[in-house]
């Protein structure tokens, strides 16, 4: 037990040592370029970070994000039907697939509405 304890303390001591050493070192090891255009701050595809608060910004970065939520909430109801599917039987099956028409007929819209096209 104590071989144990005294292993454990000196891989700690050691990593707490080698770790802020080595973050240290890439300083000087690695290649850096300092230039004004890799410095600019880039936000999400925004060249001008900072507009005036009544300037107007495009829609389309917070439709993406929108749509990126809609379908992703879709897996928090999956698991638990996937979970209960041997309780739910022959009627939760039926139920998945037309939550799942709908959420294929909500992608069809996005996707004629062109929602997602950039240019």
């Amino acid at each position: 037990m104590q071989s144990n304890i005294l292993l454990s303390s000196l891989m700690i001591v050691a990593i707490a040592i080698l770790l802020p050493l080595i973050f240290h070192l890439t300083k000087y090891v690695g290649t850096s370029s300092d230039n004004e255009r890799k410095n600019e701050p880039f936000e999400g595809g925004v060249r001008d970070t900072h507009k005036d608060v009544f300037d107007k910004i495009n829609v389309k970065f917070f439709l993406v994000g929108i749509i990126f939520l809609i379908f992703d909430v879709e897996v928090l109801f999956m698991f638990p039907w996937a979970l209960n599917l041997r309780e739910l039987g022959i009627f939760g099956i039926l139920e998945m697939f037309v939550f799942i028409g709908l959420l294929v007929g909500g992608l069809i819209y996005v996707y004629k509405s062109k929602v997602l096209k950039w240019i």
